[in-house]
């Protein structure tokens, strides 16, 4: 199936993506070519250019290649080995994801002033993004048929040599997604390194965007972010190809076979503490002690329960319309190959490396010249959600459908099925645990989002996100630390969810 045609009824939705994705992209353009072509190379060509490609790059492959190996570590711990607790291991290393980088940085240089620059920022987000690379490994760690793995070890293979060889292989799918959403999160990111005062693209392009009301700079270097997104989403699709293999059969529904560390599991289990302690219990904690020293001052109760509501609110209309997009664009990528396939999968992901006030700014440019109807509305909000969180969706919906047995849906097909009956009927059930999980990394990521909402909010509507901020722009670390605890608990809630559904999965193996 993956050679032959895909149909116009993903086609369509795909390119409508794609376009939805590369809306900023036009606006970067038309402001780009108001310059001139000199104007463009001399600033791309300015050392301190160089200079922030490298830092930025340096950046996020640093975090991707932690993230990579704390994420995987941690599922194969959390799934496979006898550590102790490692069902609160499974719980509690997913959690992170809903602590936002700035709330993470604003907990470290709180405590740690020292903690700053490429370290610290390498810190803070790899706490934060490790968790794109745990959920998906573990979730793919659950759906490994065991009968393969102890096909190669009857065969006379060594355990560590089953792992590389079979199980390995079967993970690089969603351990590769997993990282590709790490390093364009680290590219993109503002509140982290704008706390840690470590210069990336991010930190200054806001900074052109506030000191000039020549934006031409911003423009171009934005333009370069993207060229740079493109290339690592590509590189990722080569690495992918040949790697990602559906099962024929169903598989065995059976556990697997739990590996026995003997007197490595406490030392395991210690470091597994370390990481959970550093991500999500330091933060925590961080907030609770503003948030103790604040209560002399009060709590607006008010204010805090319909910033909840609003945040709540506009993530989940995120999440619904970032998945809609993402279902055609992540089954072509897993099904079908050819050009306008791989142009579709790489537009999608391009707007995710833009800034969120690169994506707002072109949304108020957008709004103000095109769409005048849903400006300041929620709609326009949506769409910023959308340009930044299609790939979250698209990675896990497309490692969903390419583990799925293809030959199900050859077989509807040769039955006669037309290709929406299939999709409907065959695919999408199969790939439902992965959409959903795409969705939950899809509302977490909305309700976190600052920059985008800051601009795009409707007119007099405050989120847990905005209010956060506006308090700690004026030093009031008391008073933010209610709507940052607030914030948390709210993203833990889909967190919990998702890891609930995926332990009932793994009891229905059983």
């Amino acid at each position: 199936m993956r050679s032959s045609r895909a149909p116009w009824i993903l086609l369509g939705p795909g390119l409508v993506t794609a376009l939805v994705a590369l809306l900023p992209i036009g606006y970067l353009l038309v402001r780009t070519a108001e310059a001139g072509l000199e104007r463009v190379a001399d600033i791309i060509l300015r050392e301190r250019t160089l200079a922030l490609v490298l830092r930025s790059l340096a950046l996020a492959g640093t975090v991707t290649l932690l993230s990579l190996v704390i994420g995987v570590t941690l599922a194969i711990l959390a799934t496979r080995t006898n550590i102790p607790g490692r069902r609160l291991l499974a719980v509690t290393a997913a959690l992170p994801l809903a602590i936002p980088s700035y709330v993470a940085a604003f907990a470290w240089i709180s405590a740690f002033p020292a903690v700053s620059g490429f370290g610290g920022t390498v810190l803070v987000l790899t706490s934060c993004c490790y968790p794109y690379v745990y959920l998906p490994v573990v979730a793919a760690m659950r759906r490994i048929d065991p009968a393969v793995e102890e096909v190669a070890r009857s065969l006379g293979r060594s355990p560590w040599n089953t792992f590389w060889s079979v199980t390995a292989r079967q993970l690089r799918p969603a351990a590769a997604s997993g990282a590709l959403l790490v390093a364009l999160y680290a590219l993109s990111d503002f509140g982290a390194p704008s706390l840690l005062r470590f210069d990336t693209f991010t930190r200054v392009i806001y900074a052109s965007y506030r000191s000039s009301f020549d934006r031409t700079a911003a423009a171009v270097l934005s333009l370069l972010l993207v060229v740079i997104t493109v290339a690592i989403t590509v590189a990722e699709a080569r690495t992918r190809r040949g790697s990602e293999r559906a099962r024929v059969g169903g598989g065995v529904a059976r556990r697997p076979h739990t590996v026995r560390l003997g007197a490595l599991r406490w030392p395991a289990a210690a470091a597994a503490a370390v990481v959970v302690g550093v991500a999500l219990v330091f933060p925590i904690a961080s907030l609770l002690y503003w948030f103790a020293t604040g209560l002399s001052a009060g709590v607006d109760l008010p204010h805090l329960a319909t910033s909840a509501a609003s945040t709540f609110w506009f993530s989940v209309l995120g999440a619904v319309v970032c998945t809609a997009l993402a279902i055609p664009v992540g089954v072509l990528a897993a099904r079908y190959r050819g050009r306008l396939t791989s142009f579709i999968e790489h537009a999608s992901f391009a707007g995710h490396a833009l800034p969120g006030i690169v994506v707002a700014l072109a949304l108020v440019f957008f709004g103000v010249r095109v769409a005048q109807p849903i400006y300041q509305r929620t709609p326009l909000l949506v769409i910023a959600y959308a340009v930044l969180f299609i790939p979250a969706a698209i990675g896990a919906v497309r490692a969903a459908v390419a583990m799925s047995p293809v030959r199900t849906e050859e077989a509807a097909r040769s039955l006669g099925s037309t290709p929406w009956q299939v999709l409907r009927r065959v695919t999408l059930p199969l790939a439902a645990p992965g959409i959903g999980a795409g969705a939950a990394l899809v509302l977490l990521t909305c309700m976190k989002e600052l920059p985008a909402t800051l601009l795009l909010r409707p007119t007099g509507t405050d989120t847990l996100a905005t209010s956060l901020w506006t308090e700690t722009g004026v030093a009031a670390y008391g008073a933010a630390a209610p709507y940052g605890l607030a914030l948390v608990v709210l993203a833990v809630l889909p967190t919990l969810a998702l890891m609930r559904s995926q332990r009932a999965g793994e009891a229905g193996l059983s």
